[in-house]
């Protein structure tokens, strides 16, 4: 039996690291493990009472001690960490072969290094790394970490979604985002676990930038704003389950993949998550890859097994589990 978030973390930790720095780490490299951490501790506090309180109180919670305080220090050692990989990463620079977004951003700073309104200085860079490294590993660790607890729980659906693999991948090869079109039953299972676990209930805050009034309400400039994505993902006028974890919420009356308008659990318009589209490719080959090698088996019986989230605020986050990984036999089957 195993903690699958411990395993989880670490590969889409590395996804991470090769497209923000153009390297990987070895699964027990001491650095890596300390990052997912540092990001795992930070989530966790910002998700808890501590970090509600310090978001409504910030200007009083900063002087008094308590859990929140630990995000100040995790915060301050992964940007530490994201200085020292910019600095590395800027000595062994080409510019004919950049690897990475840090080596990108970097050729950008210096052609623009002549412009005093750019964008492209090294405050930007290391802020903006930071925020996507820090969202990118946490949000697909925790994602896929959920699937498996949700796919566990239900082994119907698990069987399905198995049985569609057989037939349009088999056990012989790898997965391709391309067979998700020919998985109909899997790509609604897929939304329907980014639709129900909700990673993100109130949105990530946005600001406004001007003054303005929307459906009669007037909201002044540098508001705060928080798009409740939970109202939209758990409306029963767009899902006919909204409560339960319920695949036909994305399957037509021909069983048939079914796109819904009120499905946004990365949020929606211009200001959508950088990274959705990689979580999404993410999730399908790392979860694809894992059910056509292995059955989930739970230690204690299906009915214990608790789906509610552990922590809700910031993110929800499923409470820690055990499973087995049973290897499948090597089945050729495909159409």
């Amino acid at each position: 039996m195993v903690e699958p978030r411990h395993y989880l973390s670490k590969a889409a930790c590395n996804v991470i690291f090769a497209i923000m720095f153009g390297n990987r780490h070895d699964y027990e490299d001491v650095e890596l493990l300390n990052i997912i951490s540092l990001i795992y501790t930070t989530f966790t506090i910002a998700s808890s009472e501590w970090g509600q309180l310090y978001e409504m109180f910030p200007w009083a919670m900063k002087y008094i001690p308590g859990r929140h305080q630990k995000i100040f220090i995790s915060l301050k050692n992964l940007l530490q960490f994201v200085e020292k990989t910019v600095e590395i990463n800027k000595k062994n620079l080409d510019e004919s072969n950049p690897r990475s977004y840090v080596d990108a951003f970097l050729i950008k700073m210096a052609k623009e290094n002549a412009n005093p309104k750019t964008e492209f200085h090294m405050t930007n860079l290391v802020t903006s790394t930071l925020q996507i490294f820090f969202a990118g590993v946490e949000t697909t660790s925790t994602t896929l970490t959920y699937s498996l607890l949700l796919l566990m729980k239900y082994p119907k659906i698990l069987e399905k979604v198995q049985k569609e693999i057989d037939q349009v991948i088999g056990r012989d090869r790898c997965p391709k985002i391309q067979d998700r079109s020919q998985m109909p039953f899997t790509d609604a299972v897929i939304h329907e676990i980014l639709r129900f676990i909700d990673l993100l209930p109130m949105g990530i805050p946005r600001k406004t930038t001007a003054d303005i009034t929307y459906r009669g309400y007037s909201i002044p400039k540098n508001t705060n704003v928080y798009p409740m994505l939970s109202s939209v993902l758990k409306d029963p006028s767009h899902f006919p389950y909204p409560n339960e974890f319920n695949p036909q919420n994305f399957l037509d009356e021909n069983d048939g993949f079914k796109k819904n308008d009120a499905f946004m659990p990365l949020a929606a318009g211009k200001r959508i998550c950088l990274g959705e589209g990689l979580v999404r490719v993410e999730m399908f080959i790392m979860l694809i890859t894992i059910l056509q090698n292995f059955n989930l088996t739970s230690p204690v019986p299906l009915k214990d097994l608790d789906i509610s989230p552990e922590i809700s605020g910031l993110g929800n986050f499923p409470k820690l589990f055990n499973l087995a990984f049973i290897p499948l036999p090597v089945k050729h089957v495909k159409g």
